[in-house]
């Protein structure tokens, strides 16, 4: 399930972003890649524990606290501190798959990568190319939102992020360990839940509201790992 979370950050968080990005000390991507992601990986990324990044990651993830559909989408158990990429002059990022388990830098907790996100940091309108391309079994999923949006999509997939022919492209990236570990079932939540908020606004006194919300919370509670 890919889900589009708009307005994640607000715009003084992304100009706040953008300030500390442009004097943060970047290094080479693929210092951070596996072998194999190494020979199609060609960007740029804040080291793991940077201040910079520790700091721009607090605050996505205190935005995200306040955001329900993040919730409803990812219902998150862990989630890895967020990273930052650059792309520039014709950088890209070929076809991978992020690895299953992602350490998180500076302990030793691991998180099970169930879902990926990725937020915009750039507006679409200042870089060419670099969409972020996520296949499913609908096909490809070419993504580039405004600055300050967030796309989930589940771990598993194959993705890339197309050649940035102008601009810079800047962008946080992380992962979240749900606890519901299947997709299929995460999307069956996903729209319970949905139906549950239209229905509750559309007739708040209906006997099926409570009903229908026992059944959501009765199978999160048997597919839940908490």
């Amino acid at each position: 399930m890919l889900t589009h979370i708009p307005n994640v950050l607000t715009n003084e968080q992304l100009s706040a972003c953008r300030r500390a990005l442009d004097r943060a000390a970047w290094i080479d991507g693929r210092a951070t890649a596996g072998y194999q992601s190494s020979r199609v990986k060609d960007n740029q990324q804040l080291r793991e524990g940077d201040p910079t990044a520790r700091e721009l990651g607090d605050m996505i993830l205190a935005a995200l606290t306040r955001l329900p559909l993040f919730i409803a989408a990812a219902l998150p158990l862990k989630v890895v501190p967020p990273l930052f990429n650059r792309y520039r002059d014709g950088q890209t990022y070929g076809n991978h798959v992020d690895g299953a388990v992602q350490p998180v830098a500076g302990t030793s907790d691991r998180v099970r990568s169930d879902l990926s996100a990725t937020v915009f940091l750039s507006a679409p309108e200042d870089y060419d190319g670099g969409e972020l391309v996520v296949e499913d079994s609908y096909g490809a999923h070419r993504i580039k939102l405004p600055a300050g949006d967030m796309i989930l999509y589940p771990g598993g997939s194959l993705h890339r992020v197309e050649p940035v022919t102008r601009g810079v492209r800047l962008a946080s990236f992380f992962w979240i360990q749900s606890m519901v570990r299947e997709d299929g079932q995460r999307r069956l939540l996903f729209d319970l839940d949905t139906a549950i908020q239209q229905l509750a606004q559309a007739v708040p006194d209906h006997g099926a509201v409570p009903l229908v919300t026992s059944v959501y919370h009765n199978l999160l509670r048997r597919w839940a790992e908490a």
